[in-house]
């Protein structure tokens, strides 16, 4: 349950509902709790979606784009699971955020496996959440317009978001997309895990310096001819990571 959940149903009774900011998804069983989230982001000037199970959430989902989606794990219909895979396909750009409090979610790398942006075990604080969400969303904004960047095969265009890989538009999520972009800004530089994460996500409580490995690997696995043996993007063992120009 959320901290305080009377206390923030009183304090956000007369909160207006806007739309300037964008739309919210919130899909969560618990009626009570969906009001709280509904009132909280109606007062920061979002649009509030609210869904019971998870095939209502994916419908909405597909019918309204929201700009951020806040996901519990445990659903009737579709799992949590399931549906954050699914947003991810539908749409790689769009943060979920995960709020559970089951155990399996201890290990946030499953959580990166799946596609989640960040999560935030139950109980938790109502305004947590929206700082959070309003952290990731931070995160996902377009990069500042730069010239593209060219490197063997591959194609990084900052101002579309777009990633080329032998003349194939190759799909990636936001997270990914700015690791690989800061990796080709800085060809032959040495990062640690820790650099990356303040460079990279920044003002995210979410990640930590093992998630930094599950990107490499994935971003691997879309720019790299064999992945278990990178032309790019290297690994310096007892350091961190490298992106190279093949030679």
């Amino acid at each position: 349950m959320i901290k305080d959940l009377d206390v923030a149903i009183m304090e956000t009774e007369e909160t207006p509902s806007t739309n300037e900011l964008g739309t919210i998804l919130v899909i969560e069983d618990d009626p009570r709790m969906q009001k709280v989230l509904q009132r909280m982001f109606s007062a920061e000037n979002y649009e509030v979606l609210r869904a019971g199970d998870g095939q209502t959430g994916l419908e909405l989902f597909k019918t309204r784009r929201p700009v951020a989606v806040v996901l519990d794990l445990i659903l009737p219909q579709i799992s949590g699971r399931e549906l954050c895979q699914q947003f991810k396909a539908l749409s790689p750009d769009t943060p979920v955020i995960v709020v559970s409090a089951i155990a399996e979610v201890v290990d946030k790398v499953l959580l990166l496996e799946l596609g989640a942006d960040d999560y935030i075990p139950k109980p938790f604080s109502p305004r947590e959440l929206v700082a959070r969400v309003k952290a990731v969303l931070r995160r996902f904004e377009r990069p500042l317009s730069q010239a593209p960047v060219k490197i063997g095969d591959i194609e990084i265009d900052p101002g579309a978001m777009t990633l080329t890989v032998s003349g194939n538009l190759v799909t990636t999520t936001a997270t990914e997309f700015r690791l690989l972009d800061y990796f080709a800004r800085h060809i032959g530089r040495v990062f640690t895990r820790d650099q990356l994460l303040d460079s990279v996500w920044r003002d995210t409580a979410y990640v930590t310096p093992r998630s930094v490995d599950v990107y490499v690997r994935r971003i691997r696995e879309k720019i790299e001819p064999d992945p278990e043996n990178p032309r790019y993007l290297k690994t310096v063992r007892g350091a961190g990571y490298r992106f190279e120009a093949p030679k």
